[in-house]
This record gives structure tokens, sequence and C-alpha cells, in this order.
């Protein structure tokens, strides 16, 4: 069987080329192709001999996702429907920033499907099919950053003359990373150290699986932590995420409390807003209460309303500014996070909503 050079750390890729009688310099020619000119054959690297890469094509592979469909909102968000090599489908999602032409954001997906199943996600309705590997992660990425770069002039993903960039990764698409954690640390590794994005730059969110947070913790990989509360007592939260009964809010505040974080770097609380059910002045005050001293910002998402959604609505423009100020009041950094690309059910909570 040959073998995906994408499922190796730059260590195993050093044993291979080793095995095949190649000196230690080739490691970073393969690396250089594969993550930084982006190369889906082995007939691309010319800097290898002819022979060397006709014993690749013998030995290994380069794996790639299938692109199956591509979708455009009118705010310029893309959505990407991918096919992994089994058959099942991944969505990520390519954001604007809104500081700098050019430049995006890419929401990745670590699980086909989730098995957390919070009310307000449709990805949970599909419930979990299985964990993506690391190289499935990571190719989430190279696939989106070939498609931006290699689009003809005059499409909106470029800037001028410079050409665009992916800047920040959010491992907020489908699934929960930390019921993946190991595929999800080998991804990491791949995005930071073989394709050279900063841990700063890189954000992980989960629904509150208690121990990922303290292994990322425990492995320090300098990642943003990203935590999505969305209520503020154990009967809220229970209601909307069932995940709660496990891990219920005072532990998971604890271990938020207890997470290291580098110099100026906060935890993010994401709070979907839903209306009469999290949503009141009330609310908003015991989540002053029950943040106190974290070092936070919160996010305040208007719940992202998909035809008839039974119970859930999305609340008010006027509820939602009043439930900010309470929380600007006491001090607290309260960004309310416009949805992106809700018109091609690309936004929060949105993601395969139209795929079983």
């Amino acid at each position: 069987m040959k073998t995906n050079l994408k499922q190796l750390s730059k260590q195993e890729l050093l044993l291979f080329m080793e095995q095949a009688g190649q000196r230690k310099f080739r490691t970073d020619q393969i690396i250089r192709w594969i993550y930084d000119k982006l190369a889906t054959s082995f007939d691309e690297m010319t800097d290898l001999s002819s022979a060397f890469r006709e014993e690749l094509q013998n030995i290994a592979v380069i794996s790639s996702l299938t692109l199956l469909q591509r979708q455009v909102s009118k705010d310029g968000t893309q959505k990407f429907l991918f096919e992994l090599e089994d058959g099942q489908t991944i969505e990520s999602v390519l954001m604007p920033n809104s500081k700098g032409e050019g430049r995006f954001t890419l929401c990745i997906s670590s699980q086909v499907g989730c098995a957390v199943g919070c009310k307000f996600c449709m990805t949970g309705r599909l419930g979990l099919k299985r964990n993506l590997k690391a190289y499935e992660i990571a190719d989430q990425v190279i696939s989106v950053k070939r498609f931006i770069v290699q689009q003809p002039s005059g499409e909106s993903t470029k800037s001028g003359g410079d050409k665009p960039e992916i800047t920040n990764i959010v491992f907020m698409g489908m699934g929960e990373p930390f019921n993946n954690f190991n595929e999800v640390s080998r991804a990491l590794s791949k995005l930071t150290d073989l394709m050279g994005f900063s841990k700063r730059k890189i954000t992980v969110s989960t629904a509150g699986i208690l121990p990922g947070i303290q292994k990322l913790a425990e492995s320090k990989p300098l990642v943003n932590l990203a935590v999505s509360l969305n209520a503020t007592t154990d009967e809220g939260r229970n209601r909307i995420m069932p995940i709660n009964k496990k891990y219920p809010l005072k532990d998971l505040i604890r271990a938020c409390r207890d997470f290291p974080l580098p110099p100026r770097r906060r935890i993010t609380f994401e709070y979907v807003m839903l209306a009469g059910i999290n949503d009141s002045d009330e609310d908003a005050g015991r989540l002053v209460k029950l943040l106190a001293g974290i070092k936070s910002k919160i996010n305040l998402i208007p719940y992202n309303q998909l035809n008839n959604s039974g119970e859930l609505r999305t609340p008010s423009e006027d509820r939602v500014l009043a439930f900010q100020n309470i929380l600007k009041k006491a001090g607290m950094t309260a960004l309310i996070r416009k949805s992106k690309g809700a018109d091609i059910s690309a936004a929060c909570g949105q993601l395969k909503a139209a795929y079983k």
C-alpha cells in the first residue's frame, strides 16, 4: 500500500526519506512542495530528479479533497463542500476579514457530523459519522488556499496585485474538536510547523468538553481557546446543550479559570442568543458574574434561524443591543458578531443543513 505523505509528521517523513535511500534535505523539499507550493502530484516537484519522482509515484501518494460544490454569498463568504476518500462530505467556510482586502479567515471542520447535539446547530442533527484524520483537517486549508490563489484576475478573492491569503483559522465548522483531540492536535502541528501559520491566528472552539480543555492546557500549543457557552444556568444550558449534563457549568467555568493564558490573550466565549431563552437582562447580569475575573471577550451571536426552527427564534436587534450594553457597562468586552454567509447556509450553526 502506498504511503500518503500528508499523513506523516516531519519526523515520520524524515524516516520515510531515509528508508527510500534519500538524504535529509529531500524532506524539506517535499514539505515545501506539498504545504507551501500546494503540489498535487510528484510531477510538479521539478527540483527532484525524474528517477526519484518516478520512485515516489510507486511508493507514495499525495491525498487531496474533491471539491463538489462552491457557493458564494452576497457578503463575499464562500462555502466549500468537499468529498473525502470514503465518500463522506464536509464543509469549510472562507470569510473575508474586516481588516485588509484579500485577507481571509477559514472555518474548518474536525468531524463528519457531530455527536454533541446542540439544539441551535444543524450539524448536530446529522449525528456523528466519523472523526476526520489530521491530514483531512489540514487538507481543507490546503484545498481552499490552492483555490483562491489560482483564481483568474478579477475574482472577488483578489486584492489588487496582492496574492489572497488565509490569515486566520478557526476550528468552528462541523464537529466538536475535543471529541477528536488526537487528530486535531496532529493537525495543529501540521498547520503551525509545516504550513507556517501563527499559533496566535488559530482558534479551537469547544462546546465544553472538559478533558479536551485540560489536555489543551497541558500540551500548551498556545493556540486560542473559544468556548460555546450560550447560557448562564445549568437548567438553561441543559435545555439547549445536552453536553452540559455531563460537564456542568460550574466545572466548565472552573476549567476556564485554570486555563493558562499567554500574555495579552483572552478566552473567547461564544453566546448564541435565543429569543426568550437566554437573552434577558437577568441572563446578562448572571453572565457578568459568571465570567468575573476571567480574561475574556464575549461574542454575541444572534441565532441564525433556518426555516421552521421550532421553539428557537432570533431575538430583536434592540434586545441584543440591550444585552450587550449590560455587559459593556460591567467593563466586559462584548461584540455582536454579524453572521456571514447566511444566504448560503454558511453561518454559525448552519453547516450541512442542506445535506444528509
